[in-house]
C-alpha cells in the first residue's frame, strides 16, 4: 500500500468511524490507510478519551496531534520487486499466481525481496490480457447503497432557454435493488450533495455506506489509497452519519448494482425514445417511473419486485434521517490579500490583517461565511448578497487604517469648524458637491493643524479664500513659505491720517511778513 500522511481531516473521520464500531480493516480500505496506522489510532484515541460522541472539531484535534508523534507510515521507498517489472508483467499475462512468481524471481534473478513485497508488487499491476473473475456479494437491508452519474443526452433548460448536455443521478439500495433518479445540468459539488439529501427523504431513511465512483464532486484524486473525500461531502456524510467508500479506479464492477440496474436501466427504458417539453417534465415522469415502473418490475437478479422488498424489510432497517435537513456547505481555499479581504464567489470578506499572505480556508453555507485558519475559525461574515459586495470588520483592519477609515466628510467638517470659519469654509468649498473624491484633501487640511497649529491654519486658509486658490498644495505652500504672517493687501492700505513730524517748523518762520488772527494765520497784503 502506497504510504501518505495522515491529515486532520483523515484522523476525524478515523475516530468517527471508530466510535461507529467499524472494523480496522474496514476503515483501513475505506480511508486508504494501513490497519497497523488504524490500530495505533485507536489506542491513541482510547487514551485521549475520544472514543465518545461528540466528535471533536477539527482545531482540538490538530492540538492533540501537535502534542504527540502520529503515527504515520514512513516515506515509500521503491519496491524491490520494481527492477524485475517486465518479467513479473509477462509471468502474470500466463496466469502464474504471486508465490510462483516470487520462486521464480528467486530462482531466476537472485530476487532477496520477500514475499510480501511480491504480492504488494503484483497487487498494484492490472493483469493484462487476462479476464477478473468477480464475486457477487449481497448484502443486508439497509446497509449499502451505490451512487453513481450517468450521461443522458440534451434537454432543455427552461431558465436559460437552451438545450443543455444532462447527466442522470442514480442511487440504489443494494439489498432490495429500489432507486432513486433524477436528472441535472451539473455534476458539482452543490448539486452532488443536494441529490443525497433528496434521495434519502426519498428513501425516508440512510444506509449505513454509500459506494461511489471516484468522481471530482465526490473525490478529489480517484486513488485507492488516497480517496480524499470533498470536504463538503464528508460533512454532508457525518450530517446524515453514512459512511463514504470510494470504488477502486477503474473498477466499475464493484458498484455494477447501480451501473446495470441503475443508470443503464433508467437510460434504456426511462429516457430511452422519449422526448420532454424541459427538464423538469422529464424530472416528474422519471420519479413516476421509479415507482411505478422500476419499483414493481420483477428483477432479473433477485426475482423479487424491489418496491415490495423496500416496503417490507429494507425501509424500517435504514437509519432514521437527522432532526434537521444537510445545509450546503462549500469549501474553499483561498489567500488574503494585502487589502485584509479574502475572495470568495467574487465577493470579499475580511481577516485579520496578521494573516496577509497566509492561505485559508473558506466554508460557505446559504447565510454564513467562515474563515479557517490552520483549523482555527479567524472570522465570520454575512454571505453577500450580490458580487462585489464587501463584508468588513474593522478589528480585522491595522489600527492606522482604521483610522483613516474613521475620518469621514462628516468629521473633517467638525474637524474644520473647530479650527476656525476660514478652515471650515476652505473645506467645505473643497468637499463640494463630490464629498469622496475629495476625501484625502480634506482630511489633508484637517492634518496641517497638527503640524502648524490652528492658528496659522487659519490665516492660510484666510489668505488663500481671498484669492480663490481652494487647492490643498497652494495651503501647504503657505504655510512653508511662512506667508501666513504677512498680511493681505487691503490691510495695508490704512485710512486714518498719518500724525505730524515732532519737529516740523510752522509755515510763517519762512514768511516774516505775516501775522496770525484767531485761530487762523494769513500772510499779510500791502497797499
Amino acid at each position: 500500500m502506497a504510504a501518505r500522511r495522515t491529515s486532520v481531516a483523515d484522523v476525524r473521520e478515523l475516530v468517527r468511524r471508530l466510535i461507529r464500531g467499524q472494523s480496522e480493516r474496514g476503515i483501513s480500505q475505506d480511508l486508504g490507510i494501513s490497519r497497523n496506522t488504524v490500530a495505533a489510532y485507536r489506542r491513541w484515541s482510547d487514551r485521549q478519551g475520544l472514543l465518545v460522541e461528540p466528535l471533536p472539531d477539527e482545531a482540538v484535534l490538530a492540538r492533540l496531534l501537535s502534542e504527540r508523534r502520529r503515527p504515520r507510515i514512513g516515506v515509500q521507498e521503491v519496491s524491490k520487486t520494481e527492477p524485475y517489472r517486465e518479467r513479473v508483467e509477462e509471468l502474470l499475462r500466463a496466469g502464474v499466481e504471486s508465490k510462483a512468481i516470487w520462486q521464480i524471481l528467486q530462482d531466476e534473478k537472485d530476487f532477496r525481496g520477500s514475499y510480501s513485497s511480491v504480492k504488494r508488487f503484483v497487487r498494484r499491476l492490472a493483469p493484462t490480457g487476462a479476464d477478473r473473475a468477480v464475486l457477487r456479494l449481497e448484502v443486508a437491508p439497509g446497509e449499502e447503497a451505490q451512487v453513481d452519474f450517468g450521461y443522458a443526452g440534451r434537454l432543455h433548460d427552461p431558465d436559460t432557454g437552451k438545450d443543455r448536455r444532462a447527466w442522470v443521478f442514480v442511487m440504489l439500495l443494494s439489498h432490495s435493488r429500489h432507486q432513486y433518479a433524477e436528472l441535472v445540468f451539473d455534476q458539482t459539488v452543490p448539486t452532488w450533495t443536494r441529490l443525497h439529501a433528496t434521495a434519502f427523504e426519498f428513501f425516508g431513511g440512510v444506509p449505513r455506506r454509500l459506494i461511489l465512483d471516484n468522481l471530482k464532486a465526490a473525490i478529489v484524486r480517484a486513488s485507492l489509497y488516497d480517496p480524499e473525500i470533498q470536504r463538503s461531502y464528508r460533512e454532508l456524510c457525518q450530517h446524515y452519519d453514512v459512511l463514504a467508500s470510494p470504488c477502486r479506479p477503474r473498477t466499475p464492477e464493484h458498484k455494477g448494482k447501480v451501473e446495470k440496474g441503475g443508470v443503464h436501466y433508467v437510460k434504456r427504458n426511462a429516457l430511452a425514445g422519449r422526448s420532454f417539453a424541459d427538464i423538469h417534465a422529464a424530472n416528474r415522469h422519471l420519479r413516476q417511473w421509479c415507482l411505478e415502473t422500476a419499483g414493481l418490475r420483477t428483477h432479473g437478479t433477485t426475482h423479487q419486485v424491489p418496491l415490495e422488498v423496500f416496503q417490507r424489510t429494507e425501509k424500517a432497517a435504514l437509519q432514521p434521517l437527522p432532526a434537521s435537513r444537510w445545509e450546503l456547505c462549500e469549501w474553499k481555499a483561498c489567500k488574503l490579500h494585502p487589502d485584509c479581504h479574502v475572495v470568495f464567489d467574487k465577493a470579499y470578506y475580511s481577516a485579520p490583517h496578521r494573516l496577509i499572505g497566509h492561505k485559508l480556508m473558506a466554508r460557505a453555507t446559504a447565510q454564513l461565511v467562515q474563515l479557517f485558519h490552520d483549523h482555527e475559525l479567524v472570522a465570520a461574515h454575512r454571505r453577500a448578497a450580490h458580487p462585489g459586495q464587501r463584508r468588513t470588520i474593522r478589528d480585522h483592519l491595522p489600527p492606522d487604517k482604521v483610522a483613516w477609515m474613521m475620518k469621514t466628510p462628516s468629521w473633517c467638517r467638525a474637524q474644520a469648524r473647530a479650527v476656525g470659519p476660514a478652515t471650515s469654509a476652505f473645506v467645505e468649498h473643497l468637499l463640494g458637491d463630490k464629498p469622496l473624491d475629495r476625501l484625502r484633501g480634506a482630511q489633508g487640511v484637517i492634518g496641517l493643524a497638527k503640524k502648524y497649529g490652528p492658528k496659522r491654519l487659519e490665516a492660510a486658509c484666510s489668505r488663500a479664500l481671498h484669492f480663490e486658490e481652494i487647492r490643498v498644495r497652494t495651503l501647504k505652500s503657505i504655510l512653508v513659505r511662512g506667508l501666513d504672517f504677512q498680511p493681505l493687501l487691503d490691510e495695508a492700505l490704512d485710512p486714518t491720517p498719518a500724525p505730524s513730524p515732532r519737529h516740523a517748523r510752522r509755515w510763517t518762520e519762512f514768511f516774516p511778513d505775516t501775522h496770525e488772527q484767531g485761530d487762523e494765520t494769513c500772510p499779510s497784503t500791502t497797499r
